[in-house]
């Protein structure tokens, strides 16, 4: 366990299955630039704006499909930024499933524009007991 990370053995498996996917469109404004998120200084779809984007399919795909009193959080993104994309152009997210590892949901994740591919990788979630995994804070 890493600095408090849940791991796959301290949370039942929950009844997830393959294939769960999710997809949304979201045209890039001057906000999503690395620009304006400070990771770079050119005026286009930063790195960090794409992996929140994946991270929200993710959250999108599950909706509906955890038990009461469940959630997921972010444990390990891989993620390639292939393509550049300007603002006004939209991006269509994607997030699918690929596998289940007890608590541990793995999703394949796509970014793609009107040129293309822009990324894809691999976000794992981990299901948590909100209450739970919160009260760790205290």
């Amino acid at each position: 366990m890493v600095h408090g990370t849940p791991t796959a053995v301290s949370y039942p498996a929950v009844p997830l299955e393959q294939g769960l996917r999710a997809e949304f469109d979201h045209t890039v404004t001057d906000a999503d630039t690395a620009i304006a998120v400070g990771s770079g200084d050119v005026p286009v779809l930063a790195t960090p704006r794409v992996l929140a984007l994946c991270e929200a399919a993710t959250v999108r795909a599950l909706h509906g499909n955890l038990e009461e009193g469940q959630t997921t959080v972010g444990m390990r993104v891989q993620l390639d930024h292939l393509a550049p994309t300007p603002v006004g152009d939209t991006v269509r997210l994607e997030a699918i499933v690929e596998e289940l590892e007890g608590a541990r949901v793995i999703f394949k994740v796509t970014a793609n524009d009107v040129r293309g591919l822009v990324a894809v990788g691999r976000v794992t979630r981990v299901v948590v007991n909100r209450e739970r995994f919160l009260d760790k804070l205290r």
